[in-house]
């Protein structure tokens, strides 16, 4: 953004690691406040990981500022005491109990500031399930995600950690929300975020759903469509495109476009229940008449027809996407040996500010291993000789070259 960042001035310390913890740490970050990740001496784990997780640092760690500490020691501990008297705000997602024996907990913070918001991203919010551990993919079996997304008998994970990042975004709706009351009380509070309760959220309306038709609503690829046309073809040079016709609008102005003139007025699919009811034997032959057709053109009759549409897409091809270049949609940023090497457009935080329509911007590379800490520790009060006394020791450390 070009004007100022709207969390600007906030303070915050992100213990997160992997996806739900960092992704609330960079949504702070590229609204403008200044977030200071906590790693261990040898970096976040995450910048390890290899396969589908190898860009979850990158992804999830721009905008910050790192330190590096021991926290199994009491002087590391002694360190977060003391940049907490200024923080308003304290993240972390450790498993049950490993905060509570790091002397890091929301009843230890609150002793040294009281203002302090404390969140806190598990697995589960209170009840039986508290005290288990979870992931993304557990979370989304045990919800019913994965029921609704694979077919009939083979549940099938999302192909991205929506979970993980629906925790991370809920989690900073209750931070924020807990700041608000801290100007009204002056005091601040611990809030929780969990993976199980934001999965069960985003599937209220399919519980709905259950109870309207009376059981359980069947998996997506076996459903009764809601629409007449709602599908997927391919075209004949083997592109895929989805195409989706919502009201009688779009159908009629989809037949003029493609030229369907038999089908604009044929009485049996006039409305969108009868087109919903001829599916069986109007999708074979829709299918047969769009398939012989090019991609491009495909492509070009739907933007004629003003329906929703898009080609089937891989998210490596989103570095390129003409939109995300031309709005300020995609963040060159390092994936490697930070602060060089080769550098990717990862998409931008999906807001806008103000007339001019600001976006969040890339202020800072992901931060090498504690890349940060004398100035942090400076900033804290601590003099020179004794971050060098702390350095020696191996309170904190610091890495260069720590890959992605």
């Amino acid at each position: 953004m070009t004007s100022a960042k709207p969390l600007a001035g906030l303070k915050v310390l992100d213990f997160g690691h992997t996806i739900m913890g960092p992704c609330a740490g960079v949504l702070f970050a590229d609204l403008g406040a200044d977030v200071v990740k906590i790693e261990p001496v040898d970096g976040d784990p995450t910048r390890r990981l290899p396969g589908f997780a190898a860009g979850f640092f990158a992804t999830y760690n721009r905008n910050k500022r790192s330190i590096a500490i021991d926290l199994k020691r009491e002087e590391g501990q002694a360190i977060v005491h003391r940049l907490v008297r200024d923080a308003d705000i304290v993240l972390e997602n450790f498993g049950p109990g490993t905060i509570e024996r790091l002397k890091c907990s929301w009843d230890d913070l609150r002793k040294v500031n009281p203002r302090l918001v404390y969140l806190s991203m598990k697995g589960f919010l209170k009840g039986p399930y508290e005290n288990r551990g979870a992931l993304d993919e557990v979370v989304q079996m045990q919800s019913g995600l994965a029921y609704m997304t694979g077919p009939p008998g083979r549940p099938l994970r999302a192909g991205a950690p929506v979970i993980d990042i629906l925790g991370g975004v809920f989690g900073v709706v209750a931070a924020l929300s807990a700041l608000r009351e801290r100007d009204l009380t002056g005091m601040g509070q611990k809030v929780s975020s969990s993976l199980f309760e934001s999965a069960t959220f985003m599937l209220g309306a399919l519980v709905v759903g259950s109870a309207v038709i009376g059981g359980p609503m069947p998996p997506m690829p076996a459903r009764k469509n809601a629409w007449g046309v709602y599908d997927v073809f391919t075209a004949s040079d083997g592109g895929q495109v989805f195409i989706g016709c919502t009201s009688d609008g779009h159908w009629q102005r989809f037949c003029d476009a493609f030229g369907f003139g038999d089908w604009r007025d044929d009485p049996r699919l006039l409305g969108n229940a009868n087109r919903c009811e001829a599916r069986e034997w109007m999708l074979p032959e829709l299918e047969r008449r769009i398939t012989r057709l090019p991609l491009e053109e495909i492509l070009a009759k739907c933007e004629t027809a003003r329906v929703a549409y898009s080609r089937v897409g891989r998210p490596d091809e989103l570095s390129v996407d003409p939109h995300l270049l031309a709005n300020g949609g995609l963040l060159a940023t390092a994936i490697a040996g930070f602060g060089g090497g080769p550098l990717v457009g990862i998409p931008a935080l999906p807001v806008e500010f103000g007339d001019a329509r600001d976006r969040p911007s890339l202020e800072r590379q992901p931060p090498r291993v504690g890349e940060h800490a004398d100035e942090i520790l400076g900033a804290a009060g601590y003099s020179a000789p004794e971050i060098a006394d702390l350095r020696a020791a191996g309170i904190f450390g610091v890495s260069a070259n720590m890959p992605a």
